[in-house]
């Protein structure tokens, strides 16, 4: 019985919560196919409209893909997809709000760096030398490309985020800083004139990680980013304007 406070389950709700049922009792697994809109209408006790409202958002999610002609089927479910949605929260957040997900980011990011002092491949430090080296070429020019900047910055700390071996680390850390929200970012630093020390930053992790001292790529990671924080705490976006 519904308690005075209590609204009723919308019947989409209820479709979202019997195929995530579905999946965790393993009736449903990564790539099966969902049966006929008819037979779960019967098995979850709703109509087609609701059914397809729950689909669509599991769909948006990445729990479940739809494929024309030949119905829906539950995706490979990894981190990636699952978290992509994270990105559309960072982008939506506003300048001043981005200190926020940078906090997030301190938590996440020093821990992944550490993994992967451990685990990063020689293949993984070249190719991030080469990505540095790049962003070191952009910063010796007297007009800075502030897009292949920002791609420089994405390449480094996706390596890290992949080499630390965790997907859960590498997606979230990926989705929490979206294109819209980096280049905001990135515009702030370039407007005070920090961009080299950023790099240099940059560099201080690359070199423990080089060094497989996991310790140490935790605190040099952790520098960086506490770094950027505390910058955009203190730069804040003025009115009006919107860093990117």
């Amino acid at each position: 019985m519904l308690t005075p406070d209590a609204t009723p389950r919308s019947q989409s709700a209820v479709v979202i919560d019997r195929i995530r049922d579905m999946i965790t009792e393993g009736v449903l697994e990564p790539g099966s196919r969902l049966p006929v809109e008819r037979d779960l209408c019967s098995q979850f006790g709703v109509s087609r409209g609701p059914l397809r409202e729950g689909i669509r958002a599991l769909v948006i999610l990445g729990v479940l893909e739809t494929r024309q002609g030949d119905g829906t089927y539950v995706t490979s479910l990894d981190a990636t997809t699952l978290f992509g949605p994270l990105s559309f929260l960072a982008d939506l957040q506003s300048p001043e709000s981005s200190v926020h997900l940078l906090a997030v980011r301190r938590v996440l990011e020093p821990e992944a760096a550490a993994k992967a002092a451990l685990l990063v491949s020689d293949e993984d430090l070249a190719v991030a030398t080469e990505v540095l080296d790049r962003g070191d070429a952009l910063l010796s020019g007297s007009d800075v490309d502030l897009e292949a900047t920002i791609d420089v910055d994405t390449q480094f700390h996706r390596i890290i985020a992949r080499a630390s071996g965790n997907p859960a680390f590498a997606a979230i850390i990926e989705a929490l800083i979206g294109r819209t929200a980096r280049a905001r970012l990135w515009r702030a630093i370039h407007d005070q004139g920090a961009l080299h020390r950023t790099q240099e930053e940059h560099r201080a992790v690359l070199e423990a990680l080089r060094s497989r001292d996991p310790e140490r790529a935790r605190l040099r990671m952790l520098v960086h980013v506490l770094g950027v924080e505390d910058f955009i705490a203190e730069h804040p976006a003025t009115p009006g304007e919107q860093h990117s």
